[in-house]
């Protein structure tokens, strides 16, 4: 090509002067491959978040209140739904202002007390400024 003389055509060539792209198959397969892994993800992410709502343990806690009277101690008011004929363990946490844990507690609830509200009181080694019940499981 460096010998011709380029002074009628274009300095790279025409596209004649080129051989054809040879076929490229099995797009097909790639995608479908992407498509199985990307609902396998999806699926895996979906039950994780599915089994931390709490309705895969069978127990399903609600809080109905708090109260934070001082810096040392707050109180929970809370409810768990449940198979009477089972026990539950709840862990209940509270947190500051910046949600770092200030205090737990894990309260068990015996098989017969189903969907009742119960009281918890819980200390904290500063001042919380919520309080929730971070998971029921039954036992």
């Amino acid at each position: 090509m460096a010998t011709r003389d380029v002074g009628n055509g274009p300095v790279l060539g025409t596209p004649a002067d080129f051989p054809d792209r040879p076929e490229r198959g099995g797009r097909l397969v790639v995608h479908i491959v992407i498509g199985v892994l990307v609902a396998i993800v999806a699926g895996g992410w979906g039950y994780v978040m599915w089994s931390m709502t709490g309705t895969a343990t069978g127990a399903k806690a609600q809080v109905v209140s708090f109260r934070i009277d001082d810096a040392a101690r707050a109180e929970v008011t809370f409810t768990v739904h449940k198979p009477d004929d089972s026990s539950a363990v709840c862990r209940i946490r509270a947190t500051d202002v910046n949600h770092g844990e200030v205090g737990s507690k894990e309260v068990r609830i015996p098989a017969g007390e189903g969907s009742k509200p119960r009281k918890e009181s819980l200390d904290t080694s500063a001042q919380a400024t919520s309080v929730h019940v971070q998971y029921c499981n039954l036992v």
